[in-house]
């Protein structure tokens, strides 16, 4: 593995690179949050076919913080998505997005149609505030009453305090990660996001939207992206089956897999199937 830092419109940008040295077209990997981080664990063991590269998004993980919170915006992480690309040399290049990180890929596609991206691989995917807010309020339905009572007193009197938090950790064990205990690379990245990030365009939770994010859909537009796209999601995932699938049907070159037994980080609770699932699709498109 090779580290280091790009400087993008002024703020450093903490990028790592796996199998920098393998011929297959590059993997760039878009995290999830917004304001997680990159987590290389599973995804750095597809760099046994092509280079692997992560970047840290403008305020987060290992990287500089905006003295002003208006400054995360999804059109400055689009541009900063394309000078990662013109830094690092990905003329040609695989996009892979999870949660949030999904948007980013499609804005950025909607946005610039840039040159020399030869396919999407969208896992857990965030592509429409409405389709997501649907599918949490209706995995929140299937929660005990006590959780649905602490969620719902929560969001009324916008109290996010020691009951809401506790029905939100019951949620994120049954749709964020299934596995128990939580893995340290995930507890370890879980305290480093930054709040100021995913509060500003999302909200105090995964479920309660209260950021610029708000309005976001780019459902309509999916089908003016050409390229082969894989959509990955687990069966009990916070993107639910039925609007994954209806983002597949959205573009006019798509495949899915629902991994079982799995949520919204499947890639650490299914590793092997996941790995296989990507694999099979950069092969299916000739890479």
């Amino acid at each position: 593995m090779r580290e280091g830092f790009l400087m993008i419109d002024g703020h450093r940008i903490w990028y790592s690179v796996y199998g920098e040295a393998k011929r297959g077209t590059p993997l760039l990997v878009l995290h999830g949050g917004p304001g997680f981080l990159s987590m290389p664990e599973v995804v750095r063991d597809l760099a046994s076919d092509r280079p692997v590269y992560f970047y840290d998004q403008y305020g987060s993980g290992r990287r500089d913080r905006a003295q002003d919170r208006a400054d995360y915006t999804v059109k400055g992480y689009v541009r900063e998505l394309g000078e990662v690309r013109r830094k690092l040399g990905l003329d040609r290049v695989y996009l892979m997005g999870f949660s949030w990180g999904t948007a980013l890929a499609c804005a950025y596609m909607l946005d610039r149609n840039p040159a020399g991206v030869e396919g999407l691989i969208l896992c857990g995917p965030y592509l429409s505030t409405a389709r997501w807010d649907a599918d949490q309020r209706a995995n929140i339905a299937r929660m005990s009453e006590e959780v649905r009572r602490a969620i719902e007193e929560g969001e009324r009197k916008a109290d996010y305090g020691d009951p809401y938090q506790a029905a939100m950790m019951e949620y994120y064990r049954r749709h964020v990660c299934r596995l128990d205990p939580w893995p340290d690379s995930l507890q370890k990245a879980l305290s480093r996001l930054n709040p100021d990030v995913y509060q500003t365009l999302w909200g105090p939770s995964e479920f309660t939207i209260t950021g610029t994010l708000r309005g976001l859909d780019l459902l309509p537009d999916l089908h003016r992206i050409s390229q082969p796209v894989l959509l990955v999601c687990g069966d009990a995932d916070e993107a639910g089956v039925k609007t994954v699938k209806d983002y597949q049907m959205a573009f006019p070159d798509a495949r899915m897999a629902v991994i079982p037994h799995a949520s919204h980080l499947h890639q650490i609770e299914q590793p092997r199937i996941f790995k296989a699932v990507v694999r099979g699709f950069l092969r299916q498109d000739g890479d």
